[in-house]
């Protein structure tokens, strides 16, 4: 029922949007200091700024997930396309506080959008092993955008360019993507079921979508928690925190682009488990290292990361596909509300383990460094609890060959 579908131009489509989501992520962030001084925001506005981003995400990717099948993957891209022009102009143009908040939940209000629109149409383009590659390789464009968006940003930002012209920017794969997605068909649900919103939520009240759900809010954790202080953390030891960045979201986007055959070889649930591994691996060595070994474990932690998200979103389609492109957007959500709600938990964290590292005398970088390594070596429960609920997770799927569970869909 696909096959007249004009997948390239959908898939291409598919990446600029994400592109746009990694420039919002990677720009935003690069111009949030000239915002403060700009107009002369504290870093507890600066954070409620960063909160309405976190707020706009999830929520339209649930409404999307809910009103994928009824008002369709083409319009929920139109309106990712408004969310985002109007949020870009919103910022650019912005007086102010107010309008900064506003403009901000546009912006992360048409990034859900376009996870809500994307993954389940992906999902519905392509079967298998080609769906697993497909989505590794456009999810590819998250980490490889947020390399260009850094580099963009520093490049214009030690050319004295304004925020103003790294906000225009953005608008660039926004134009792309909605030239791409003019005037074509958009597929159609592939397993019968999965447009009857009951059937998503029987589906999703199964133990494999309870277990995956529970397991995104730790994989989610175990990516974003680290890459949101590590680099903080890490230039107090030597290392460079923008090295370190481009050489995580660098490897991440090189691995997603051989997922396919990653995922071929060692099937999700051996990914899933081997990327725990590795991910546990590499924040142990970040709590511990210090100067040049900061690389070695950005490259450990890179590995580990790197296909938990597209790999938790096949294995939701491949393996509960009645959960439809409602289970998608939930399962997203949940990674993007863990990571959120986490965040003033570390931060909490880092708070005590300053005042125990202080009270033994320390001050300066090594009290920064000492307990900021301290927080990290907390984190390593993130993927260690992984580890074990992956490897009941591979047992247990051992004998499930997740086709089947298409195939036995379909016959509803």
């Amino acid at each position: 029922m696909n096959e007249n579908i004009n997948k390239s131009a959908l898939f291409n489509g598919s990446c600029f949007a994400l592109i746009t989501t990694a420039f919002t992520f990677s720009i935003r962030a690069g111009i949030l200091p000239q915002l403060g001084t700009e107009f002369n925001l504290t870093a507890e506005q600066l954070g409620f700024i960063n909160l309405m981003f976190f707020l706009g995400f999830p929520i339209s990717m649930i409404l999307g997930g809910l009103f994928y099948h009824t008002f369709g993957a083409r319009n929920i891209m139109r309106v990712a396309f408004i969310a985002h022009t109007l949020g870009i102009i919103f910022t650019i143009y912005s007086g102010g506080y107010a309008l900064l908040l506003i403009s901000t939940l546009f912006i992360g209000f048409g990034n859900g959008c376009t996870e809500a629109a994307c993954n389940p149409m992906i999902a519905d383009m392509y079967s298998g092993n080609k769906m697993s590659k497909m989505l590794n390789r456009f999810h590819m464009w998250f980490p490889g955008g947020i390399v260009l968006g850094s580099l963009i940003s520093k490049f214009m930002t030690d050319a004295n360019l304004g925020w103003q012209a790294q906000m225009w920017i953005t608008m660039v794969p926004t134009v792309i993507y909605a030239i791409l997605f003019y005037g074509k068909a958009f597929p159609k649900s592939k397993v019968e079921g999965a447009t009857h919103l009951g059937k998503n939520f029987k589906a999703m009240a199964t133990p494999t979508f309870i277990f995956l759900f529970i397991c995104m809010s730790l994989t989610a954790i175990s990516e974003f928690g680290p890459q949101q202080w590590v680099g903080l953390i890490m230039s107090k030891s030597g290392a460079s925190p923008m090295l370190i960045l481009a050489l995580v979201t660098g490897l991440m986007a090189v691995g997603r682009f051989f997922g396919g055959p990653v995922t071929h070889a060692l099937g999700q649930t051996g990914v899933l488990l081997g990327g725990a591994i590795f991910a546990a691996i590499g924040i142990y060595m970040f709590s511990t290292v210090t100067g040049s070994m900061a690389y070695v474990a950005a490259i450990f932690f890179a590995i580990g990361v790197c296909f938990f998200w597209p790999t938790m979103v096949g294995a939701v389609a491949q393996r509960v596909p009645l959960s439809g492109a409602l289970g998608m957007s939930i399962i997203g959500g949940v990674g993007m509300f863990s990571t959120a709600i986490w965040q003033p938990i570390i931060g909490n964290w880092i708070d005590n383990d300053k005042a125990a590292v202080a009270a033994t005398g320390l001050t300066g970088d090594q009290l920064e460094l000492i307990a900021g390594q301290a927080t990290l070596a907390k984190m390593v429960a993130f993927p260690g609890i992984l580890i074990v609920l992956f490897l009941i997770f591979f047992f247990w799927q051992k004998k499930v060959n997740p086709n089947s569970a298409a195939i036995a869909a379909a016959a509803h």
